[in-house]
């Protein structure tokens, strides 16, 4: 059979960009922070990093047992997200680095270093630590040890806001790492199919628990990943809190629509090990040092606002009221009791056997 011939005549017609054949988000601009905000992003992420180096400090000295996970370096994430929930119908859930999280939702550091140092006054009566915190009357529902079984009881959450019809958005963070596990692509292909109010936040800091994510992911652009359930995505520096707080904006604008869950991958860096006891020999000092150099979320904000008149006078007085805070946390922490040995029968069963 002859072949039908392709050759035209004059000249090719330009080529039409593709039509895409779903609704995305819109692009996200960067917040537009007043200085009061800007002062609040500060603090608190100053706080969060100052509170971690004192959690360090008291794992060295025998205070903290198990495992414990610092967010140096990623506050901008955990702040960015968060100063755009609703504290009274928003809920979050997150893995094994979660002290940030709450420190970012309001949590006295009290409650939560004594919780790190198993104290009877710790937010889960010192039984769950470092990795296992709790709080239901600030919608925070944990703290999960086991690498992306979060996603999937935050699924669970959005779909209980759904039908509740509360208005509430569930904000269900995990790592690169976690990125990989069956129950997260399951989570994501039941919350489409469902149209469930649910941000699913990776936090990308490149390398899970030691391992880089392109050596890891054959797929390393993970704001994709929800693409094959028609998941929609975003990618964000997430060591900018001001592109963290864009991105949210507009993250929220399309889950509370009612037009389903919605990726974001915030591109991060920790400066520790992915625990206390990891010595981090995958990576060199010169890289950890030129990212604290070029790229920390707190220098950012400290040069936002001194281009906005606030003098460094006025930042070191914050400086020393959080440093002043965090001592004052540890201190009650370290005088705090242990849980009573009858703590070991509560909190199992719902009613009394």
């Amino acid at each position: 059979m002859a072949r039908a011939s392709t050759k035209t005549t004059g000249a090719a017609a330009p080529k039409a960009d593709p039509i895409p054949n779903r609704e995305r988000p819109g692009e996200p601009d960067r917040y537009k922070a007043t200085k009061e905000e800007l002062l609040e992003f500060y603090r608190q992420m100053t706080l969060i990093r100052r509170f971690e180096e004192r959690a360090g400090q008291l794992y060295g000295l025998g205070l903290i047992g198990g495992f414990c996970h610092l967010y140096i370096g990623q506050e901008a994430v955990a702040v960015g997200l968060q100063s755009a929930l609703d504290n009274e119908k928003d809920s979050v859930i997150t893995g094994y680095r979660d002290h940030g999280h709450m420190l970012a939702y309001g949590i006295d550091p009290k409650v939560i270093m004594a919780e790190l140092t198993g104290r009877q006054a710790g937010i889960s009566k010192g039984k769950g630590g470092s990795m296992h915190m709790f709080s239901v009357e600030h919608k925070f529902y944990g703290g999960h040890g086991i690498v992306g079984a979060q996603v999937s009881l935050g699924t669970g959450l959005a779909f209980k806001h759904k039908y509740a019809d509360d208005g509430g958005v569930c904000l269900a963070y995990f790592g690169d790492g976690a990125a990989n596990q069956g129950q997260v692509y399951e989570s994501m292909n039941m919350a489409e199919l469902w149209k469930l109010p649910i941000i699913f936040v990776i936090e990308n800091n490149g390398y899970a628990m030691g391992t880089a994510v392109n050596r890891s992911s054959s797929e390393d652009q993970l704001y994709r990943r929800g693409e094959s359930f028609r998941v929609p995505g975003m990618q964000v520096d997430g060591m900018d809190v001001l592109a963290v707080r864009g991105a949210i904006e507009e993250a929220l604008k399309w889950v509370r629509a009612g037009k389903g869950p919605i990726v974001m991958e915030l591109k991060t860096y920790r400066y520790r090990g992915h625990s206390m006891s990891d010595p981090a020999k995958y990576r060199t000092r010169e890289e950890v040092q030129a990212m604290k150099d070029s790229s920390d979320c707190i220098d950012a904000v400290k040069r936002e606002l001194e281009a906005l008149g606030v003098s460094e006078e006025d930042l070191k007085k914050t400086d020393k009221d959080i440093r002043q805070k965090v001592a004052e946390a540890a201190d009650f922490a370290e005088q705090s009791p242990e849980p009573d040995p009858k703590e070991l029968y509560t909190d199992v069963l719902v009613g009394t056997y």
